[in-house]
């Protein structure tokens, strides 16, 4: 599912500005990334560690489960919280 977070947030940007869509992935992956080295640091949100994104208004929502960080979902943090809440709940 985090996968198609990024890919929506992949085509949002896109229609923005044409190359704002990499961009965003770029930046996406690079904190993703940082998880290995940061993951469990961050503050526990809906029973998911939250990390917010550098450059973007995205949150990264992950657990960690025998030192493996599993990233769950990739949310715009626009959105209403109980709308965040539910998509957290159904993964």
């Amino acid at each position: 599912m985090a996968e198609k977070d990024l890919e929506d947030g992949y085509h949002f940007y896109e229609r923005q500005s044409p190359g704002l869509g990499f961009y965003f992935l770029d930046t996406l992956y690079s904190d993703i990334d940082s998880l290995s080295y940061f993951g469990g640091i961050h503050n526990t949100i809906f029973g998911y560690h939250r990390l917010l994104s550098k450059r973007f208004p995205f949150a990264i929502y992950y657990k960690i489960l025998n030192d493996i960080v599993i990233v769950s979902a990739i949310l715009d943090c626009r959105r209403n919280p109980s709308w965040i809440k539910q998509r957290l709940i159904a993964r």
